[in-house]
């Protein structure tokens, strides 16, 4: 898909609980820190309500643009848990009980005591042509279809089954960043950080205010995957953050 540079992928996110604020999203941060070490670039995080048409709609721009795309939430036992469903509209596949989620769901209730119902079973219901992604916490499987990764919204067991899928993934050069502190007005830095920008553009370069203690201040984060390039840049902001400091100035 993507002929040059890392990879790239998206997250949709889809629950009606987020959008109203009763949930706080944590999985895009989680997703995001996974993905950056292995080289992905995370391009789009949307969040949807759960309903089918914005879920088919969203998923099927996604996974055109990008190499991966991640959902999380909508694949529970409730009746508002209609992600697989939309998946498999997306895709236009048929979706069934899948006999071995099928088979893991009717274990892991055995093994708790729990009665198999029907709307604990809707959790077996699967895609055609999709692959189980293992749940080593609550055994309910998510699912890969394409380069759709479907996984639960339940934040810790979503984060551990992100590594379930790890051989699945395209990967690229990670990013690594350094962050250097200005304890100046982010308004001073401005100017001079552009042009150190646009001498170093093999490097991206942002500045991210804060107010502590009383003082006004900057944090510059630098990233990039050459190692080189970034050291370089490391020291050209040192410089002039010192230089600003001691009211050298540009």
């Amino acid at each position: 898909m993507h002929s040059s540079g890392n990879p790239t992928a998206a997250v949709l996110v889809i629950g009606d609980e987020i959008l109203s604020g009763r949930t706080q999203d944590v999985n895009i941060n989680t997703i995001a820190r996974f993905l950056g070490e292995r080289g992905i670039d995370l391009k789009e995080a949307r969040i949807v309500s759960d309903d089918m048409d914005a879920i088919v709609e969203a998923l099927n721009a996604l996974r055109i643009r990008h190499d991966h795309v991640f959902t999380t939430g909508g694949i529970g036992p409730t009746h508002d848990d209609i992600t697989a469903n939309a998946v498999a509209a997306a895709f236009g596949v048929p979706i069934s009980h899948h006999p071995e989620a099928v088979r893991i769901l009717r274990a892991y209730f055995r093994e708790m005591g729990r009665e198999e119902t029907e709307a604990r079973m809707r959790m077996a219901r699967i895609p055609e042509g999709a692959e189980l992604i293992p749940n080593p916490v609550s055994r309910a499987p998510g699912f890969r279809i394409g380069n759709v990764f479907v996984l639960p919204g339940v934040p810790r067991i979503m984060e551990a089954m992100l590594h379930e899928l790890e051989k699945h993934l395209a990967k690229g050069t990670p990013v690594r960043s350094v962050t250097v502190e200005a304890r100046l007005p982010e308004g001073d830095l401005g100017d001079p950080l552009r042009r150190l920008a646009a001498e170093h553009p093999d490097v991206s370069i942002g500045s991210y205010p804060f107010h502590e203690g009383g003082c006004l201040g900057a944090r510059i984060v630098i990233r990039s995957r050459d190692a080189g390039a970034l050291e370089r840049a490391v020291q050209a902001v040192r410089s002039l953050v010192g230089r600003l400091m001691t009211g050298a100035g540009e």
